[in-house]
This record gives structure tokens, sequence and C-alpha cells, in this order.
């Protein structure tokens, strides 16, 4: 695949899925600026598999919640290398608990890590790259955000409203020459997930027609491909990485 941006931002990269992200686009050659909250060693080592890979990257430590902390990180990408090419807005966490029991406080520390965040980064991305014009930003949604989960209603309306946000900003950025995309996962083989029971993984695999969990490195090229040249007429739309469980 080939970019016309040479360097990416992926937040919440230290692990899991956006460590995966990482890795892939740095083999496809972009410099990648490694994000982590609190997790700067095993950030420094994703940035150190990179480079034993032969990519090129650096670690970069903010809370993505923290707007004046997201703003001065990428004013530092940009000092620093020129240009912010690509946004890949992956962290996020979770906090489940039944809606009835759920304190609003609980509700809005979601919200605020997964979506109020995702709004920053869209926002100033977009402040950058339209001086250039050319640019693409990818979401981490989740199917969750598509189909809603019990427990799960804080984290649902964060990845949900992720969508929605994301359609909003490919509208008003195409004129800019920028595009803005989601990605849904679905169930996908992480550290989390390793630590479900056989029976709770069967049963999650039972409703997934390709009869498996996900691999990181799946969620990641599809993350590359949106942003790469080749999806140059696609934007606001929602890339389903979830085995068949939603096809809706």
């Amino acid at each position: 695949m080939k970019f016309s941006g040479k360097n990416v931002l992926v937040t919440g990269s230290s692990r899991g899925i956006g460590a995966e992200i990482a890795k892939v686009l740095a083999g496809y050659g972009l410099k990648v600026w490694v994000n982590y909250r609190s997790g700067a060693d095993a950030a420094e080592a994703v940035k150190a598999a990179i480079i034993a890979a032969g990519g090129e990257a650096e670690t970069i430590g903010f809370d993505v919640a923290d707007e004046a902390a997201y703003v001065a990180a990428i004013k530092t990408i940009v000092d620093t290398d020129g240009e912010l090419g690509y946004l890949v807005n992956n962290a996020g966490i979770t906090n489940d608990k039944l809606a009835l029991r759920m304190k609003t406080e609980e509700f809005l520390s979601v919200i605020n890590a997964n979506l109020t965040s995702a709004f920053i980064g869209c926002r100033e991305a977009m402040k950058v790259m339209r001086k250039k014009k050319q640019g693409a930003i990818v979401n981490i949604a989740s199917i969750v955000g598509e189909t809603g989960n019990a427990g799960q209603t804080n984290y649902a309306a964060s990845k949900g409203g992720l969508i929605a946000m994301t359609k909003s900003f490919a509208i008003e950025a195409a004129s800019s020459g920028l595009r803005y995309n989601t990605v849904t996962p679905g169930f996908i083989a992480t550290d989390m997930t390793d630590e479900l029971s056989d029976d709770i993984k069967s049963n999650f695999t039972s409703k997934i027609p390709m009869g498996r969990f996900g691999e990181a490195r799946e969620v990641a090229e599809a993350t590359a491909f949106l942003l790469s040249d080749s999806a140059s007429y696609i934007t606001g739309e929602t890339l389903k990485v979830n085995g068949g469980m939603n096809m809706a």
C-alpha cells in the first residue's frame, strides 16, 4: 500500500490492537509515534520491535483525555517531523457495570476517555493536515457501538458516538482533502481475551460465522488500508472487522 504522508500518531499503542497497528504501519514505511499513558516500558518495547524490523518510531507519553496534553503532543510531532500525516485514535477504556448500578461519573469517565479524546484528536489533526490538503484519520470503535451490550452502556455510547462523530468530521473535512473513517473490531484475540475461560470463549465463538476470534493484525491491516492512498475515495465509512458477527 502507498502512503502520501510520512508519519502517524497511534494513540494507546503500547499494547494490544494499538501496538499491532503501530507495527503494521511502520512496516509500510511510516514513522510511528507510539503513544502511551502509563506504560512507558511497554511503549519502548513496541518502539524497539519496530526499529529491529527496520522501521522508524518514537514514543510519546500523554493522556488523550487531557486536552492540553493532546494539543501539545501534536505540536511536538509537527515541530519534529514537519507534519502529521495520519492519526489513529485507538486509546480507550472500559468500566463495565449494569446501567442501574452505574454512577454518572462512571458513565462520563468512559465517554471522556473514548469519545471526547477522539474529538480532540480529530479536531487538532484537521487544523494541521488541512494546511497540506492531505491526511487521513481512522477511529477505532467497536462492534459494541453498533449492537450495544449489557453492562456496557457507557462503552457502547462512547463507541456509537465515535462512529457518528467520524461521519460528521468526514463531511466537514472533505473539501480540505482529508478523510475520516472508522474501524469496528468484533472479538479480537488479545491479552484480555486470553484470560477468558474456555466456556466463555466457546460461547462467543459460536456467534461468529467465521468460527474464530479475529487477530489484532487483521484490525491493523484494515486500518492501514483506510489510511492509505488505496482508500483515497473512501470517507465517512465504517469498516467492520468482526468475522461476520454483525453484518447489518
